[in-house]
């Protein structure tokens, strides 16, 4: 592994160094194309200058809504190559959710695919912000600029120009690099500063951890605009001088062809995944693949030794957050007793576990996790523009995670439930407070509770409670197309139920424990949009 000093961190610094020393080994495998570093280097300098001859600037923000792609790398790293901070958008986004994460990141330029134009065409006259759309894709023709001082580009333009010298190296480890959205588990989503030196310290961590190898390749599957692709495949391979195999997303169907096909060393598994490709029809072909890694996110316990038996791959796993870094890695080296840890620090961060009161709790005392980093440039700037938050998450320099577990007497962290109002679906952390502030719009509905259920995949599936106004009326089947109308298909609410008035306290707080309790003993009974054969579209 080649090691950075913290000052040469950033994406400009490293990939230029890569570029230099390893220019003809394969960075990124996609579809049957092939990349090196070298390539990397001249594609991204392009992209920077092509920016530049554009008016972007230092600093600047720019949002990407694109699907796993090359072009994804390219933008996002020729962004950072000028010191502008790219704004990943999860491709779900639509409708105010959409609006929310463009108006509150202060994005003057979007780079989005052709594929979402009707998406942008909903919201483009409430963007006043968005001055340039870059159009990923064959056909722009569609895109009409909104209002006088906004235009529409392809963005096969920002190459076109011959211009593969790098751009002045003006940017800093400690730049804001990236505005990572949080799920918005207890309001409103928020908007992460990630440095560039945030994704070394992971990749780093994940090469010295696990041990991956400059012979490995890392196969994603998972979205790049999520942590987990981006900082836990991306980074570790860069750190690692491997390849990356990327996937347009993930296809049970497809996944043993692609594991396969790019000589896949390591994948990562994320919820409900494992479980899916544990199910999948035994064969030989699950043993005529290289593989040796596979990171698990939770580990299987119940499947811990059958899993790496029947794969032929020994299972690692993390705990970590978009806001920090993997502050607990369970690793190739830990005892099998400890399956279902997400393993223990590695000397990048100190954890404790709180009580309600703020005391400490000895070992196996069930709290939440707080978390302090020991090396600089690990960890979040904190939050877009929303000072009062960020100051809330923090306790005498101790990050408080939100979420709840405990530690064992050797130091291994066992993560329970979380403390924060999350629901967790297919990978996804889904704001319980965003889809309840969205259905509120709806002008039927006067109050919501959404709420989690046990899924049969693990994980949870969303539930809402509805309230209507009086005299008014809706079906099942009404919430749930309002709800595709107006978020992401993963918040959708699959349970629905219409109650007369929500369970509150004396203080009004909802009593949303007892909808969940509700909910369970009643689960057979509740009308579900997946009997009633309602499928919800991408």
């Amino acid at each position: 592994m080649q090691d950075y000093a913290l000052e040469d961190r950033t994406m400009g610094r490293v990939i230029a160094e890569k570029a230099k020393r390893i220019p003809q080994k394969t960075f990124l495998i996609w579809k049957d194309q092939k990349t090196t570093y070298g390539e990397v280097e001249t594609i991204t300098n392009r992209y920077a200058n092509g920016f530049a001859a554009r008016g972007v600037r230092h600093g600047d923000h720019v949002a990407i809504m694109l699907p796993n792609c090359p072009e994804f790398f390219w933008t996002v790293w020729g962004l950072n190559k000028l010191g502008a901070v790219a704004v990943p958008i999860n491709t779900a986004a639509k409708g105010e959710l959409l609006r929310y994460f463009l108006e509150k990141s202060e994005a003057t330029a979007f780079i989005v695919d052709e594929e979402w134009n009707d998406r942008i065409a909903a919201i483009r006259d409430e963007l006043p912000l968005v001055r340039r759309y870059y159009i990923h894709g064959q056909n722009t023709s569609g895109w009409i600029a909104s209002n006088n001082t906004s235009s529409v580009h392809p963005l096969s333009s920002i190459e076109s120009d011959d211009t593969s010298q790098p751009p002045p190296d003006r940017v800093a480890y400690d730049d804001t690099q990236l505005i990572m959205f949080t799920s918005g588990t207890t309001g409103p989503s928020k908007g992460v500063q990630c440095p560039h030196s945030q994704g070394h310290a992971v990749g780093r961590a994940l090469t010295l951890n696990f041990g991956y190898r400059d012979d490995d390749v890392l196969y994603t599957c998972l979205p790049l605009f999520h942590g987990n692709a981006a900082y836990y495949s991306v980074y570790a391979a860069l750190w690692a001088d491997a390849a990356i195999a990327l996937a347009p997303r993930f296809s049970a169907t497809r996944f043993w062809d692609d594991i396969r096909s790019t000589g896949a060393t390591q994948f990562n598994t994320l919820g409900a995944m494992t479980n899916i490709i544990w199910k999948l029809p035994p064969g030989p072909h699950e043993r005529e693949t290289r593989l040796r890694l596979c990171m698990a996110v939770p580990v299987p316990e119940e499947i811990y030794k059958e899993f790496q038996e029947r794969f032929g791959v020994t299972l690692t796993s993390v705990f970590a957050m978009t806001e920090n870094f993997a502050m607990t890695t369970f690793t190739p080296d830990d005892p099998a007793e400890k399956a279902g840890s997400a393993g223990k620090p590695r000397g990048e961060c100190e954890l404790r576990i709180v009580d309600d009161e703020g005391h400490d709790l000895p070992p196996h005392g069930v709290g939440e996790i707080y978390m302090r980093p020991l090396k600089p440039g690990s960890m979040m700037k904190g939050y877009y523009k929303m000072p009062k938050e960020t100051a809330r998450e923090f306790d005498n320099g101790w990050f408080k995670t939100g979420d709840r577990g405990y530690l064992d007497e050797d130091g291994y962290l066992y993560f329970m439930d979380r403390k924060k109002e999350a629901i967790r679906r297919r990978g996804e952390n889904i704001s319980a407070y965003e889809v309840e502030l969205i259905l509120c719009r709806h002008p039927a509905i006067h109050e919501v509770a959404a709420i989690p259920v046990a899924s049969e995949l693990s994980e949870d599936d969303v539930m809402v409670y509805v309230v209507l106004k009086p005299g008014e009326s809706m079906t099942h089947a009404d919430v749930v197309n309002f709800s595709s109308e107006h978020m992401s298909y993963f918040m959708v609410p699959r349970f629905v139920e219409f109650i007369e008035k929500l369970p509150k306290t004396a203080s009004e707080k909802l009593e949303k424990y007892k909808l969940k309790l509700d909910a369970q003993e009643r689960r057979a009974q509740l009308w579900d949009r997946e009997k009633e054969g309602i499928v919800v579209k991408r």
